[in-house]
């Protein structure tokens, strides 16, 4: 008698820095114990709603997101997307002062991102913003329909090359006030409700996954470069390495730190709940 593999769907951005995490799945290189995984694509902020029902198994989301999703959600120890030192940038036409941006409109790539979070704490309030997928906000910005863009991904690389002036650097700026924490941008989550032995093994999964990519680069950056959206090697080598490294092999102490810190200094605004618990699966569930 045979058994159906049980079916997990795993949420990630189209972008070079996930897909170099997932290569290991992607090639059958890692021991996924049994289950079948599903990869499903969609910019952050799909992924961020698609999350707020609990669609998916397993998903990428946006730390911000997170907040609003803990009650569901267990965050994995691995997988995190930080910025230490760089992040999401702001960037115009043409030269303005980061003051100037709370009587500007903004091009944002979704209100669940970190990186409209970070914004809304880094101006102190709000601002009037147009949401627009993150692949586009530069073009936005090109044809004047808004006054400024809020450009996560590989358009942190590109931007100077299009012409457009750096408003703010949200990492560098998050480094400043904090002494030095990264700013934490995305995370990978598993659903509380399959229980802790398989959420302890999911979790290994994309441990495993990430360990490979790392262990064979070349590969893994040939693989992730179908997402690069132009990026030479050389410039996707760099993205992956900004984003995939040792605190997404675990986030450890200090991106644990900076998880609480960024959620706190979000409270204020109302865009995060008063009180929740951060649940990581090796914390809450036993390690995996």
């Amino acid at each position: 008698m045979t058994t159906t593999p049980l079916r997990i769907h795993v949420g990630h951005s189209p972008d070079p820095d996930d897909a170099f995490m997932f290569y290991g799945i992607a090639q059958g290189a890692v021991d996924t114990a049994g289950f079948e995984i599903v990869q499903v694509l969609a910019d952050i902020e799909t992924l961020n709603r698609r999350a707020m029902s609990g669609e998916l198994e397993v998903s990428a989301v946006s730390i911000h997101a997170y907040a609003h999703l803990a009650d569901r959600y267990a965050l994995m120890p691995c997988g995190a997307s930080m910025g230490d030192g760089y992040g999401p940038c702001v960037v115009a036409n043409r030269p303005l002062a980061t003051r100037e941006l709370k009587d500007k409109r903004i091009a944002v790539p979704g209100t669940l991102t970190s990186a409209y979070l970070a914004l809304r704490i880094n101006l102190g309030g709000e601002f009037e913003y147009q949401v627009v997928p993150f692949d586009q906000i530069l073009d936005v910005v090109r044809r004047g329909e808004v006054d400024a863009g809020l450009i996560i991904h590989e358009g942190q690389l590109t931007y100077a090359d299009e012409g457009f002036h750096l408003v703010v650097d949200l990492g560098v700026w998050w480094a400043e006030i904090t002494k030095g924490l990264p700013l934490p941008l995305g995370a990978n989550v598993v659903r509380k409700d399959l229980g802790q032995e398989t959420m302890a093994c999911l979790t290994r999964i994309l441990r495993d996954s990430i360990e490979y990519g790392l262990d064979h680069r070349s590969e893994a950056l040939d693989y992730a470069m179908q997402w690069g959206r132009g990026l030479d090697r050389e410039r996707a080598d760099r993205f992956v390495g900004m984003y995939v490294n040792e605190l997404t092999r675990d986030y450890g102490e200090r991106g644990r730190r900076a998880i609480e810190t960024f959620l706190q200094a979000g409270s204020p605004s109302g865009l995060v709940p008063g009180s929740f618990d951060v649940q990581f699966v090796d914390a809450q569930f036993g390690a995996p």
